[in-house]
Order: C-alpha cells, then structure tokens, then sequence
C-alpha cells in the first residue's frame, strides 16, 4: 500500500522538477511581482509628501512667473507670500471663508459634485465647473492693489490646459498668461508655452468702454479698433488656439470671474 502523500513529498517532487519548468517559472514571477508593488507601494507613500511639496513649489512659481515676480534664483516660497489668497464663490461673486484659501484645491474641486456643476453651455470644454476658485491678489507697497491672478482651464486640441491669467488693478488690462499643465502637440499647439507668444497678451484688454467682453484669439490682422483686444493665433495650431479663445472668453465671462472682478472694483466683495 502506497504511503499516504506528505508534504514532504510535495517538497521533494518540487525540488525535483526543472527550474525552467513551468511551475517555477511561474512562481518566480509571482513572487518578483509581488516584492516589486510592495516596494513601489513603499515608495509612493515616502515619496507623497516630496511630490505634494514639488506641486506647491511649481504652482506658486508659476503664479511669481504669471505676475512678472520671478527672477532665477529667488526663494519661490518666500517670494509667494506677497500674494493674498482668497476664495471666490463664482455664484455671488464675492469672497467666502468657508474654505481656508490656503489649503484648497480648486482643481479638485471642479471634478468634485459638492463642490461643482454641470455645464450646459459649455464653451471651455470642461464639464463641470468648480463653483469655488483660488485668486491671487498682490498689493504694492502702498497696500494698493497691483495684480490680480486668476486660475484657468479649458480644453485645446488633446488636452484640457491649466494656467493662470495676471490682471491689472483695474480687472480688464491682461499683464500675462500662462499654461502649467497642457499636452498639446509639440512645436504646434504647445507652443502656447512659447514665451513669444505668451508677450502678446501683455496689455491686451478684456472688455470695451461699453464693458462688453472683446478679448479674442483669432488669425489675421484686426482693424484698429479690434487691436487692443486681439490674439494672434497659434501657427498651424487652429484647435488649440481656438480653446484658448473659448477658455479665456469662458472664465472672464458672466459665467466665470466677471462679476467677482466687478465686485472687486466696486468694493462690494
């Protein structure tokens, strides 16, 4: 009578089979998979505050580069403390302290159904908007205000691109503009990131005398009167120059930050 199996005798047929068999082959490679999640996993979490901090670091250099603050070599960090965040309600227009303007993630919060709405008219592509966003004010030495930077976002060609729009004090004199995050084709429609292109919005206005919204992105020369609100397009990018357009004319519209800028020269937020 045959001895009943042990695991000895697993063991012993184990060792017996080829180590290119298809069962050792097969548990090296779970095992190696397993060992290599577990330190990627590791990794990830010790690695998550660095990431976060890089993520600050890059969001406030853009908005020193947006406001003509940044020069290379400066403490970004120190140098961001010029600015004043606040949150806006984009439903009334005003400031609110429900959320501590510090800490808040408006780009989060547009994908966030608490926090954002569907969009029915939608020019910018973006599905939902955020009813909440982070500005930036900068006061000069006086205590004057000096700039005011708006986040943006709207959808391109591939990729929906995030940036920041630099306002005068005035709310209506564009100072610059620029894209932090896009994926938009190389030598084409990333060419938004050019910074001869982004020269051009220096000193372009939003609105008319009459307050009616003119800024545009569009090719071809305009006459005389159109120029002070006029874009040049995007070389061989047409798309994306044309989300730009929708983007910008979408968040300084009445369904973006138009009443808060009316607010904000008013005195009312």
């Amino acid at each position: 009578m045959p001895e009943p199996e042990t695991n000895g005798g697993f063991v012993a047929r184990w060792k017996a089979l080829p180590v290119d068999s298809v069962p050792k082959t097969l548990f090296v490679a779970i095992t190696l998979c397993l060992f290599c999640s577990m330190i990627v996993a590791a990794a990830a979490v010790a690695l998550r505050p660095v990431q976060e901090a890089n993520k600050l670091r890059d969001k406030q250099l853009n908005i020193l580069q947006v406001a003509g603050l940044y020069e290379p070599g400066i403490n970004v960090a120190e140098a961001f403390k010029a600015f004043e965040p606040r949150v806006v309600d984009l439903e009334t227009g005003t400031f609110t302290d429900r959320f501590d303007a510090a800490s808040f993630d408006d780009r989060a919060a547009a994908s966030d159904p608490d926090l954002s709405q569907p969009l029915t008219d939608d020019p910018a592509g973006i599905g939902r908007q955020g009813r909440y966003q982070v500005v930036y004010l900068l006061n000069d030495a006086q205590g004057d205000l000096e700039r005011i930077i708006l986040p943006i976002h709207g959808y391109g060609l591939w990729s929906t691109l995030w940036g920041f729009i630099a306002l005068g004090p005035d709310g209506n004199e564009i100072y610059g503009l620029q894209f932090y995050d896009q994926a938009e084709t190389p030598g084409l429609g990333a060419e938004v990131d050019n910074p001869r292109w982004k020269a051009l919005w220096h000193g372009k206005k939003l609105r008319d005398e009459d307050g009616a919204l003119q800024i545009n992105v569009s090719k071809g020369a305009p006459n005389a009167a159109m120029a002070p609100y006029h874009v040049d397009a995007l070389a061989g990018a047409t798309l994306t120059s044309r989300g730009v357009d929708n983007l910008v004319r979408f968040w300084m519209g009445e369904a973006g930050f138009a009443p808060f800028l009316e607010n904000l020269k008013t005195g009312a937020v």
